[in-house]
């Protein structure tokens, strides 16, 4: 009876440590995983961050008063207005 005892703790424990040895492996096979779409979403990051930065200089190029009142003179043949051209209106 006491060997049987000692045998049935023995396949526990094999069994345990077999279960353990799996869950380790699957647990850094996780990790390698994340790891991988850790380093694929901080690629996708830094472009986005170039991007970012690319298109705040376009719009404060863009946004320029010079270029602004440069293309309303030559494309849209604007002038600024002179004084004997001002009609102030009473409310």
């Amino acid at each position: 009876m006491k060997e049987r005892l000692a045998w049935a703790l023995f396949a526990a424990l094999l069994f345990a440590t077999a279960a353990s040895a799996v869950t380790v492996a699957w647990a850094r096979h996780q990790t390698r995983i994340l790891f991988v779409e850790l380093r694929r979403l901080e690629r996708e990051r830094d472009q986005l961050d170039i991007e970012f930065t690319k298109l705040q200089l376009e719009r404060a190029t863009l946004a320029d008063i010079a270029r602004v009142e440069r293309i309303a003179r030559e494309r849209l043949r604007l002038r600024p207005i002179g004084p004997d051209r001002v009609e102030v209106i009473a409310p």
